[in-house]
């Protein structure tokens, strides 16, 4: 699921939380459509490649049997994750019991198709066989370490990087309860990592999780725990961001969050990208969802150190989404007869080519709501002066600060508390000492010391009565991570939420 997305966001929270198990996990099998394999151009492995970065989907056994699955995979996409077949209930379902066929025909579909292939995953609480988790605590370690060698050793040099732990947060940023941290405490990750590397040196070693694409506890949890493996010399290569959205609610920390992550010295990966709406699909989420697309490729691209997207399937036939949220659906580039849709131009422009018929303006507002997904521009630009000079307005304004070393990111939440709306907004305030703005998002802020101001941009002009609107700030800092302070709204002072 998307970061910080909250239980009233989610079609029920149980249901949620067995689906999020799930994401990682049982993609489902594909009904296979008989449209054409992609859209006419350059695909997205070459627009990608030529960026630097790469442009993955996911595939499952059953998915090989599908001539137009593995068109559009073999044509499109140049790396694959195997949806179930390096899982470990797939790969060692009895004690010393090894299987790697599913996944052998997944790896030879790949070196087919010049594709890399993301190993996922070794170690997750999900898709466990009941011997492990039935295993006395002594045991666990030699088992885990025994299956991680094995499997990673029967995968060297054809497996570009590996999920080596799955999932390992619950949604406060504690670590989920199960077999390895009853047997070994957190240390299960480190010696995860350490057991892989030692199997084969030259993989690329993520963490993967959701609902850490954007600021929040679960997040701050994984940025804490990957800076503690650092410092301990853990050898952990990159993060991986499963982001699986709902339409419209990609978080605005995004670019930020991969920033502080990458200072750290790792990689960050989009690895199970997709973004779900009510079926049917609807022309306004639709052109929405091509927005959401172009908006995480750009934020992506901007971010050296970010490597690439996946999606999570290849289209909306295929897609676990149904099976596992009611109601829902349409959540690839894809849709139901392997047609692609406007997400699919929208990242062909976000990757600087062109497609064959007009597409959807991803630039544009995402919409009406102030609490709406950022636009889709990696940098955009600050809207015209309004034609009307702003005018002042009660408002409110809270603020949340998530701090690191030298660095914070402070998320702005400003309310109209006044009767009338706001058309144009000027919120200036004061930052602590020492503290400077590296970027923004949701508004241009300058200078980046002392007294600053944060302007609107184009779509987020409008403050209704009663009515808020959000924006954030990475910022470095010499020890004072305080929030800011003195904030006046278009000259009118706020009150602290």
């Amino acid at each position: 699921m998307a970061a910080q997305l909250r239980a009233a966001r989610r079609p029920g929270r149980a249901l949620a939380a067995l689906a999020l198990a799930a994401a990682g996990g049982l993609l489902a099998a594909a009904t296979v459509g008989s449209g054409p394999a992609g859209a006419a151009g350059t695909t997205l492995r070459d627009l990608a490649e030529a960026k630097g970065s790469y442009f993955g989907t996911a595939l499952t056994q059953s998915n090989l049997n599908s001539s137009t699955i593995t068109a559009i995979a073999g044509t499109q996409f140049d790396m694959v994750t195997p949806g179930n077949e390096m899982k470990w209930d797939t790969t060692e379902p009895s004690a010393g019991n090894f299987n790697f066929g599913p996944g052998d025909q997944i790896v030879s579909f790949a070196k087919a198709h010049s594709m890399r292939v993301r190993g996922h995953t070794l170690v997750w609480h999900s898709q466990l066989p009941n011997w492990v988790s039935s295993l006395p605590t002594a045991q666990v370690q030699a088992a885990m370490e025994k299956h991680v060698t094995t499997e990673v050793t029967h995968y060297k040099g054809q497996v570009y990087s590996w999920d080596v732990v799955n999932e390992p947060f619950n949604e406060d940023g504690t670590l989920r309860t199960d077999a390895f941290t009853n047997a070994m405490g957190s240390g299960y990750i480190a010696d995860a990592l350490r057991t892989a590397h030692a199997a084969d040196p030259n993989a690329k070693l993520y963490l993967n999780d959701y609902n850490i694409e954007g600021l929040g506890a679960k997040s701050d949890a994984m940025y804490a725990l990957v800076s503690s493996l650092k410092q301990q010399g853990v050898p952990i290569d990159g993060v991986g961001f499963e982001s699986h959205f709902i339409v419209g609610q990609v978080p605005s920390s995004l670019k930020a969050n991969m920033q502080r992550f990458t200072a750290l010295g790792v990689d960050v990966a989009i690895t199970e990208l997709d973004d779900r709406m009510p079926v049917p699909a609807s022309a306004a989420n639709l052109a929405q969802q091509a927005t959401d697309y172009a908006y995480v490729v750009n934020s992506c691209l901007a971010v050296s150190g970010c490597v690439g997207v996946s999606q999570w399937g290849v289209g909306d036939p295929d897609s676990w989404i149904p099976d596992f949220f009611s109601g829902y659906g349409a959540a690839t580039m894809y849709d139901n007869n392997y047609q692609p849709k406007a997400a699919y131009n929208a990242v062909v422009t976000a990757l600087g080519g062109s497609t064959a018929s007009p597409s959807p303006s991803v630039s544009s507002s995402p919409s009406a709501s102030p609490s709406s997904s950022p636009s889709s521009s990696s940098s955009p630009s600050s809207s015209a002066s309004p034609s009307v000079p702003p005018t002042g307005a009660a408002c409110k304004v809270t603020t949340q600060v998530s701090s690191w070393n030298t660095g914070l990111t402070e998320n702005v939440t400003v309310t109209n508390t006044g009767g009338s709306a706001v058309n144009g907004w000027k919120l200036a305030f004061t930052l602590p000492g020492g503290q400077s703005v590296t970027n923004a998002w949701n508004a241009t802020v300058s200078p980046a010391t002392g007294q600053v101001t944060a302007s609107n941009l184009s779509y987020n002009a409008a403050i209704p009565a009663g009515g808020s609107t959000s924006f954030g700030f990475q910022a470095n800092h010499t020890g004072n991570a305080a929030a800011a302070s003195g904030f006046t709204l278009n000259g009118v002072a706020c009150a602290a939420g």
